[in-house]
């Protein structure tokens, strides 16, 4: 533990086995590292761009179906927020207390041991990470389709039997896989070559929508607004406890800025800063859309629409304002695609250092100071699952395990304040315990809704997480 004062991500010099300074002209050259080169802007701005995809577009008709009331669609908005705000602080303590790649995998070893940060590490490249990006990837596939009819998803760019398997490539799937290559190559070149293309996205998007949200309120309501019908006493928890889960997960992606803490400068004040400014920023914009939502279409038009940004815009503005937003969502999925494949190679390099996943994965690049392989190894599986058209199955089922990662990270600030209670802390998360504590029971009840929705498909994903015992155990005894 270092000694008050001076933090971990310090550089120091090298030093004999009796600690004294090796003299500059008998030290090897220093092996390449990760550059520190993200403010606190750009943690912001990865936070908003990979948190604001398509949900936020698509996801209130499912809501208002559920809570035919606008109070109660904008307190789950606001709930909803808040929960990512809470997450967000437990995890800037956390990774202004360990600033380094990897993010939760290095929470979860460092709280319960490394088999805990191994197995979230194995999930995410497997399904959890990987799983993500493709379904981004081919969802951007779609809105492109839209304006490409030749890359549509009624097009078949191929199909036939590969090894006695039947495959079939739609024009989506080929684009997502073409685009996640791409970015891929982009971040291969530099840090900063992939947050210039990930912080331009996310500047035009939120432009975008913060447009939307303006004109879309100056507009004459083509509806009387109307507070919808009581619930039923019985249904009202049900209702709310559905409507949550689907909140919480347009809010996916607040975290993502931690697997970069390796890369942030001044971590102990740029990150918490990226984390809070960007979490706070998504939900004043998901509240403000919402509202013009429900400005524009009445609740029962709203509760049967699946593209309530498309449908709201037209209601507003005309027929041609909708494929404006069919732009703003393919411009808003790029960006998130973008922030996630930044930043999710950066789970793997530091379990390729502690010998337990392939000692290639950890090679930083000499001259690019990026984890080359391991961006790339996460590329070309990212491609393959969507290709594959599996994505959406893959992602499905460890949704319940990615909660309880979750929950079980937040609980790490509890497990390391009682372990190490003298440990430097930069920063503490405001409110705790009761901010943490509420954050870590929102995360058992999404998951206890979840099982209760999909058991075989959350057992199944429990399952894939447990088939990382024994690859652990291989890992740990070649790693000695």
């Amino acid at each position: 533990m270092p000694s008050r004062g001076v933090h971990p991500w310090q550089d120091a010099r090298p030093v004999t086995a009796a600690g004294r300074p090796i003299p500059d002209d008998q030290a090897e050259p220093p092996a390449p590292t990760l550059l520190r080169s993200l403010g606190a802007v750009d943690g912001a701005l990865i936070t908003i761009g990979a948190t604001v995809g398509s949900g936020i577009f698509l996801t209130t008709g499912d809501i208002a179906q559920r809570c035919p009331q606008p109070a109660l669609i904008l307190g789950l908005w606001a709930a909803g927020g808040l929960f990512a705000l809470a997450g967000a602080l437990a995890y800037a303590e956390l990774g202004a207390m360990f600033p380094r790649a990897g993010g939760l995998y290095h929470f979860l070893k460092e709280a319960y041991g490394r088999v805990w940060g191994f197995l979230f590490g194995w999930a995410s490249f497997l399904v959890i990470m990987t799983g993500g990006i493709s379904a981004i990837a081919v969802g951007f596939g779609e809105y492109l389709g839209a304006f490409v009819p030749s890359l549509g998803s009624g097009v078949e760019l191929f199909s036939g039997a590969i090894a006695g398997v039947r495959w079939k490539v739609t024009g989506p799937q080929m684009t997502g896989a073409v685009a996640v290559l791409a970015l891929t190559g982009v971040n291969w070149l530099g840090l900063r070559e992939g947050a210039l293309v990930q912080n331009v996205a996310t500047v035009l998007k939120f432009g975008a929508l913060l447009v939307l949200v303006v004109v879309g309120l100056s507009a004459p309501a083509p509806v009387a607004p109307t507070w919808g019908a009581p619930l039923p006493p019985g249904s009202v928890v049900a209702a709310l406890g559905l409507g949550l889960v689907a909140v919480l997960w347009t809010y996916d992606g607040w975290y993502v800025l931690t697997f970069s803490a390796g890369e942030v400068r001044r971590p102990e004040r740029n990150l918490p800063r990226g984390l809070v400014l960007g979490v706070t920023a998504v939900a004043a914009l998901y509240l403000a859309i919402n509202w013009v939502y429900l400005k524009a279409l009445d609740l029962r038009t709203l509760s049967g629409t699946s593209r309530v940004g498309e449908a709201a815009a037209a209601a507003l503005l005309g027929p041609g304002a909708a494929r404006a937003v069919t732009l703003v969502i393919l411009l808003s999925m790029f960006g998130c695609l973008a922030a996630n494949v930044l930043c999710c190679a950066r789970i793997y390099l530091p379990m390729a250092e502690d010998g337990l996943f392939f000692r290639a994965i950890a090679r930083i690049h000499p001259r690019h100071h990026t984890p080359s392989n391991s961006l790339l190894a996460q590329g070309v599986l990212a491609a393959a699952i969507a290709l594959s058209g599996t994505y959406a199955e893959l992602y499905t089922t460890v949704i319940f395990a990615q909660v309880l990662f979750h929950a079980a990270t937040a609980a790490a600030v509890f497990v390391l304040r009682w372990k190490r209670p003298h440990a430097t802390r930069p920063f503490r998360a405001w409110g705790h315990p009761w901010s943490t504590g509420a954050f870590v029971v929102a995360c058992l009840v999404v998951a206890s809704v979840t099982l209760v929705q999909a058991p075989v498909r959350s057992m199944l994903g429990l399952a894939i997480i447990a088939a990382g015992l024994p690859a652990y155990a291989w890992w740990s005894r070649t790693a000695r």
